[in-house]
């Protein structure tokens, strides 16, 4: 083999093994921008969930916190402000029955309606064994009155001092309002719990404000699951419509299919 043969092979040798070493650099780099992409996309995906993480920590703590800041709570309500009436009365459930949430105000005109209309067959299903009711009063209309406020706060006190008159203390602060809408003053509050049954020493009880805290934090944790007027019902956590329970026995007849 000639001089200049030698020459031409060493070239070509040299050509390949830079083209080889350019190959390996090129692996390399794809190899490195792989590991980036997947290590940016990992960043991505654990940045997400620290936030979502977060936000459903600071949802919880929103919700939890007002009623978890309240010293004097009525024992017999849930953790989340509602009075369970079952067969057994007021802190009683029917298991394995259609759960139905009732958000009111006092002095909501709608509330007084919705009670005119549906309030004994409440009572009816839940002495039947066919429904747990939950009351949960709030007060969302304090603007001109703190008549919201009073009426839970006796309504708590019932319920925990005199809770075989609950139900009844519950419709008639409502009845008394006529048409609704209509603040009571303590005097009155304290006479409906004498007209129901209530002993006078629990009634004079009531302007002690005890639970005010209470209804106060029960509002702000009804505004936090989203409850924005009242009444607001749901059953098993779906909420009704609002015409349904304006046909008398509409509502008892929707519980009843839920079953």
């Amino acid at each position: 083999m000639s001089s200049s043969q030698n020459a031409k092979l060493t070239k070509q040798q040299r050509r390949d093994a830079a083209r080889e070493q350019a190959r390996k650099l090129r692996e390399a780099q794809q190899r490195r921008e792989k590991r980036n992409r997947l290590l940016i996309i990992i960043g991505v995906i654990v940045f997400i969930a620290i936030v979502a993480a977060a936000i459903v920590s600071i949802v919880v703590a929103a919700n939890r916190a007002p009623l978890e800041g309240v010293d004097e709570q009525p024992s017999v309500a849930t953790e989340d402000a509602a009075f369970p009436v079952g067969a057994d009365g007021v802190g009683s459930v029917n298991d394995g029955a259609p759960v139905v949430d009732v958000y009111l105000d006092y002095l909501c005109i709608y509330c007084a309606q919705f009670e005119s209309i549906n309030g004994a067959d409440l009572d009816e299903l839940a002495d039947g064994g066919e429904a747990t009711v939950n009351y949960r009063p709030v007060a969302f209309l304090t603007a001109n009155s703190d008549f919201s406020v009073r009426g839970a706060n006796a309504l708590a006190v019932v319920a925990e001092d005199s809770p075989e008159h609950f139900t009844d203390f519950n419709m008639e602060l409502f009845a008394a309002q006529g048409e609704g809408a209509t603040p009571l003053s303590d005097e009155q509050i304290a006479q409906i719990g004498l007209d129901v049954g209530v002993p006078q020493d629990v009634v004079d009880t009531f302007t002690d404000g005890r639970f005010n805290d209470w209804v106060v934090a029960a509002t702000e944790h009804a505004a936090g699951e989203g409850v924005g007027g009242t009444p607001t019902v749901l059953i098993d956590g779906e909420e009704l419509e609002p015409g349904v329970w304006q046909n008398p026995g509409a509502l008892a007849q929707t519980i009843r299919d839920a079953a």
